[in-house]
């Protein structure tokens, strides 16, 4: 009886005019667009200088300005009224003011930074504090300085610091959260909305085979994601996965376990598709921003970062990148394994019970 279920929930999503054609569009455009778009590295900040000081090292210092990879230099103001129409008209994120006698080491520099995007701002205003403060240690030390090694940084596991090896283990969850977790809710209450449930509910058809023959499907459409998300990673970027490719799929699983099974629960208390997509989309933006996917979870509030110890998209997302970036094994993600697969079942056991068949 579930083989022919399971044949049957393919029919329908290859019936479908829309449906397979969103399942092979989707993962491509996320992986292929949202890494060169979702990126917080901050650059192209716009400078206005006021220099009052008009000395060697004011001079030094707007050179330094003009070649930082950062800053994109819009020239110099008479004043610092004047630099501010700049910055309340969006020409320029910062207005850095050389007081007289700041060559003489008497005054420090003023930064004014436009923090109306606080990122931007904050970011923009602690890149021109290190710039200034590069220019003034050289100005002191120029002899011991130059030619020598002040310090050494390593950076460890993303050596060149690229912000798509950091998105695209999240972009997985991204891509799994919404094929796993809308089409299963959209699917049942659809059916709710035609009638053809009610044929469902008269047979001799148990519900948690019902149940399963719901699920199955989107497990293997899930694979089907992960698979095309891995080989763009690697053909578009020459990303590649430095773990055991295993646990990147066994994560993905599931993760695709418990959005599927939340979806159908939110159709089991749904009516209409209206209501199931207000619900839906209601609880994973709630999942997706305290999940650690954008932000630190140990830059929320403690009754926030509470939270993700319930969230399955945390546990996925910093089990995945353990694995994809440090390449990691069992026992680094054993914690987020157990916790994944807990609250999993607890929600695919709800969803089986909180159906209501009527025989």
């Amino acid at each position: 009886m579930l083989k022919y279920l399971i044949q049957k929930e393919f029919l329908q999503i290859r019936r479908n005019a829309f449906l397979p054609r969103l399942i092979l569009v989707f993962p491509v455009v996320i992986m292929c667009v949202m890494p060169w778009v979702m990126n917080q590295e901050v650059k192209n900040i716009r400078v206005d200088i006021v220099d009052h000081d008009h000395s060697v090292l004011s001079r030094q210092l707007i050179h330094r300005i003009e070649a930082s990879n950062y800053f994109i230099f819009n020239g110099l103001k008479p004043s610092y009224a004047a630099a501010l129409k700049d910055v309340e008209t969006s020409k320029a994120d910062i207005v850095v003011v050389v007081p007289q006698g700041y060559g003489k080491g008497q005054r420090g520099v003023f930064i004014a930074a436009n923090a109306v995007n606080g990122t931007k701002g904050g970011i923009g205003a602690t890149l021109m504090q290190n710039e200034v403060a590069l220019g003034q240690t050289e100005a002191q030390r120029p002899l011991t300085l130059r030619g020598q090694t002040v310090g050494s940084l390593l950076t460890l596991y993303n050596s060149h610091q690229d912000y798509k090896v950091y998105m695209i283990p999240a972009l997985l969850a991204i891509v799994m959260m919404l094929m796993c977790g809308f089409l299963p809710a959209l699917n049942i209450v659809g059916e709710k909305e035609k009638g053809t449930i009610e044929q469902i509910n008269v047979t001799p058809v148990h519900k948690w085979t019902f149940i399963l023959a719901k699920l199955i499907p989107y497990w293997v459409i899930a694979l089907f994601v992960v698979m095309v998300c891995l080989l763009l990673s690697w053909a578009v970027y020459g990303i590649t996965c430095q773990g055991p490719l295993g646990l990147v799929f066994l994560l993905a699983m599931l993760l695709a376990l418990f959005f599927s099974s939340f979806g159908l629960l939110v159709s089991n208390y749904s009516d209409t598709l209206q209501q199931a997509i207000f619900v839906m989309w209601f609880f994973v933006v709630c999942l997706m921003l305290l999940s650690g996917l954008f932000t630190p979870t140990r830059s929320m509030p403690d009754w926030a970062y509470l939270t993700t110890y319930v969230n399955p998209m945390h546990h996925f997302i910093d089990a995945v990148r353990t694995v994809f970036i440090r390449g990691g094994g069992w026992q680094a993600i054993a914690p987020q394994l157990a916790s994944l697969l807990g609250i999993s079942l607890v929600v695919t056991v709800w969803a089986i019970a909180s159906y209501k068949k009527n025989n």
